[in-house]
């Protein structure tokens, strides 16, 4: 198993540390990984994506062309990877801040409400961990539970007032991708 996945939004909402507790979850899961960060020179309010690799074997390149799923926080980012992803792959959606038609149809798309499940849960800065639970839900390649070890692990200290949020919100993002969550 190979799946190569991007988080991609403006600095600040996230991205990095996501991709980062896939990492980081997948490393204590004894997977292969590979993180790759990637920021404008404006950081926050700028552009910010990673690029995720978990594997079960060695990973030959840290660089993707066509992911097999993307996370997208913000407009530019669901149009600059949608194109990219490989057919059979999964685009992960915050449609809180993204009014977009799907333009393809051999990919899956899930739009969860990040922001409006972050602001119930206390904070809408944690809505990149409600698009990594609906990621997580929709393509098996970590268990929740893995996510939420890596969040008590690696959750900054000025953070931890959020972990039991960040939890939730994992498991809220999950249920979004869930298939009975899915309109008939």
């Amino acid at each position: 198993m190979q799946q190569e996945i991007i988080f991609a939004g403006f600095g600040g909402q996230g991205a990095l540390f996501a991709g980062q507790l896939v990492a980081y979850a997948a490393l204590e899961q004894g997977k292969h990984v590979t993180w790759l960060p990637s920021y404008g020179p404006e950081m926050r309010g700028g552009t910010a994506h990673c690029t995720v690799i978990v594997a079960d074997d060695e990973i030959g390149s840290p660089m993707v062309r066509h992911p097999a799923s993307v996370v997208a926080l913000n407009l530019p980012s669901f149009h600059k990877y949608e194109p990219m992803i490989k057919p059979g792959g999964l685009l992960v959606y915050n449609c809180s801040l993204i009014e977009a038609s799907p333009a393809r149809t051999d990919i899956r798309y899930v739009a969860v409400p990040a922001n409006e499940i972050g602001e119930a849960l206390g904070s809408v800065r944690i809505a990149n961990v409600v698009l990594l639970g609906a990621l997580l839900q929709s393509t098996g390649v970590l268990p929740l539970a893995a996510a939420s070890a890596a969040l008590d692990a690696h959750l900054p200290e000025r953070q931890r007032k959020l972990l039991a949020a960040n939890k939730e919100a994992l498991q809220r993002g999950a249920a979004c991708a869930a298939p009975e969550a899915a309109p008939a």
